[in-house]
């Protein structure tokens, strides 16, 4: 796309750099919006608050499979309500809608963070790669330089019948552009594709096979490999662990292993076992 192909009304210097060209809506429309397939429409614009916040406001008058995707996120949102803002095309930054019910109890709905993560690592893996372990609960981390990095996140968002999903993901990122030191991206992971557009149907169509998988197991994460495949990634278990609860609280212990409901089991230092389901986990140094 040149710059004269831009959408009407963008600043023409936004759609110039040759490193970072912007997304073809229609291109990826026909590649992922099949009949028969999970993706029902995509949308690509050019910039928005956060993709989450759009396709949760419209979730009731849109059928499963709606995906958004913007080039830029001005208010994109972590856990916790942290930011997560970027240049603009430097990565990808897009939010899914999935209803599940009534194939699926809704009390295993939040295995869907989860299973988001082993899709994103294992479509990355397929088309650029790349290995990205898994942080529980929601970061994609990659190697730098030796180096765990931050390099994505995951936040799923209730609304009334399904789940919101958004998955942020530095690609082209320069050390210059990092926000914090201890981010990363594709590109400094040494990936061996960094065009967005393959990289985005990978990873959708990973989450339509994981999603597809675990709707027939009726959301069970063991029949349908997805704790077992989780565990095999999570860079998290086997480690000496901090995790700040809800309420301030803190717990310190060695992360020993998922339950079936996607909770993190902490050994803490008097032998005792812990399941957390929320919180923020820090990585203190490897135990395994």
């Amino acid at each position: 796309m040149t710059p004269q192909d831009a959408p009407a009304g963008a600043d023409p210097g936004r759609w110039s750099s040759l490193d970072r060209p912007p997304l073809n809506a229609s291109v990826l429309t026909r590649g992922l919006v099949v009949e028969g397939g999970l993706w029902t429409s995509l949308e690509v614009v050019a910039s928005t608050g956060s993709t989450n916040t759009d396709l949760a406001a419209r979730a009731a008058g849109l059928p499963e499979g709606a995906v958004l995707v913007a080039e830029e996120q001005t208010a994109g949102r972590g856990r916790l309500d942290r930011s997560w803002v970027a240049p603009a095309r430097s990565g990808l930054f897009f939010s899914v809608l999935l209803k599940p019910g009534p194939r699926v109890p809704e009390e295993r709905w939040a295995w869907l963070t989860l299973l988001a993560g082993v899709a994103t690592a294992t479509g990355l893996s397929r088309a650029a790669g790349v290995d990205t372990l898994l942080k529980w609960p929601n970061d994609l981390l990659v190697t730098v330089e030796g180096e765990e990095r931050k390099a994505g996140g995951i936040l799923a968002e209730r609304v009334r019948d399904g789940v919101v999903i958004g998955i942020g993901l530095n690609v082209t990122l320069t050390e210059d552009e990092l926000p914090v030191p201890t981010a990363g991206s594709l590109a400094l992971a040494k990936a061996t594709v960094t065009d967005r557009a393959p990289l985005l149907k990978a990873v959708l169509r990973s989450l339509e096979e994981w999603y597809g998988r675990w709707c027939e197991a009726a959301g069970d994460p063991g029949d349908s490999g997805l704790q077992e495949t989780y565990a095999a990634g999570c860079a998290t278990l086997g480690r000496h662990v901090r995790a700040d609860l809800p309420g301030g609280r803190e717990l310190v212990g060695t992360a020993e292993a998922l339950d079936t409901d996607g909770h993190l089991v902490i050994r803490t230092a008097d032998g005792e076992r812990v399941a957390v389901g929320a919180g923020d986990v820090v990585h203190l140094r490897q135990v395994r």
